[in-house]
């Protein structure tokens, strides 16, 4: 695994310091990266119109990506990061294929492609395509890599006073809150302790979208937060928990980042996402299937303890697999993305 010297363009919304993260291990193994945001802002007002229609907001987006063209124009680069996708525009897909016709292309999606068309009409720009949703990968016959975990959560299995029994961080979105409710009511029926962080950008944006989302609407705002947790405080709730709640999407199999980050932790997962008993690192001591419309707990899952996961397994799920999957060597064997059935 060596990227001595090779240079490197790396577009990537922001999300939650991944990126950040992403380019330093880049940078150790040797790479130059050039990196830029995919967003031209990260304002709230700029994200609410990307998602709601581009098109209102096109004009900004190709001023900023040609910009973007006119920086690297005397630039060889040897490969091309794309995360995300969401806001890139096809005219600078095919500039930089002609400025850099021996550079490999790759592209890396962390959301389902039934939430964003857009994907599909991506793919023929790369070389390489990679998704963390397995129906996707399936369906399009894309490379199936899972996400990861960083260093923050590699090193926190010293024992801490165990604070709490259940602990959920995590985005407020879909039936996130529904979900979590009900999940901390059964919890304090089975004399549980919980800790739950909901999280929105910005109290006006979440509002606005609270008008539309009908999962919203019933949302107790005085249990949201808006201050974006560091991954050291992450990680440092996590070593005071036993387990770690996670609530994925309702048309999403891929696993969130959160469930690779309990695990390394050395924390028992709860989950909506019954996708997780077909990865390597599944074990029914460690993780518990919740079903999202019939939530029960099981008390004996809290009296166990962490099972420990193979060092071999525990490498796959670390940010340095994920790099090596995406520029050296697909892992899909490993993953066993041919044997899911999905309908």
């Amino acid at each position: 695994m060596n990227l001595t010297g090779k240079k490197i363009l790396f577009i990537s919304a922001h999300f939650f310091g991944y990126e950040k993260a992403i380019i330093e291990r880049l940078k150790k193994w040797g790479a130059e990266v050039d990196f830029y945001n995919e967003r031209p802002s990260d304002s709230l007002l700029s994200k609410g119109i990307i998602r709601v229609n581009s098109g209102w907001y096109q004009r900004r987006i190709n001023r900023y990506y040609r910009k973007i063209l006119v920086e690297i124009s005397t630039k060889k680069y040897d490969f091309f990061l794309l995360i995300k996708g969401e806001s890139i525009p096809f005219f600078f897909l095919d500039a930089f294929r002609d400025i850099n016709p021996l550079a490999e292309k790759i592209f890396y999606s962390y959301d389902a492609g039934d939430e964003y068309p857009k994907f599909k009409k991506l793919y023929p720009f790369f070389d390489k395509n990679f998704t963390f949703e397995p129906r996707d990968a399936k369906r399009f016959d894309l490379h199936f890599r899972p996400l990861f975990f960083i260093d923050d959560y590699k090193n926190i299995r010293e024992i801490k006073e165990q604070k709490y029994d259940i602990t959920f961080i995590g985005t407020a979105h879909t039936d996130r809150y529904a979900i979590g409710e009900k999940v901390r009511e059964i919890a304090e029926r089975h004399h549980l302790k919980t800790f739950f962080y909901y999280y929105a950008p910005g109290r006006t944006a979440f509002l606005l979208k609270r008008l539309f989302d009908r999962n919203l609407q019933h949302f107790d705002i005085k249990k949201l937060s808006f201050t974006k947790l560091k991954h050291a405080e992450i990680a440092e709730i996590y070593s005071q928990s036993f387990s770690v709640l996670d609530i994925n999407k309702p048309f999403q199999n891929g696993l969130t980042i959160r469930t690779f980050e309990a695990l390394a932790s050395g924390k028992k997962i709860l989950t909506t996402n019954s996708d997780i008993k077909n990865y390597p690192f599944f074990s029914e001591e460690n993780v518990m299937i919740l079903n999202r419309k019939n939530l029960k707990i099981s008390e004996d899952f809290f009296k166990t303890s962490f099972s420990e996961i193979d060092d071999e397994i525990l490498s796959k799920m670390y940010l340095d697999s994920w790099i090596e999957c995406l520029f050296f060597q697909h892992q899909d064997q490993y993953w066993g993305i041919k044997e899911r059935n999905f309908e």
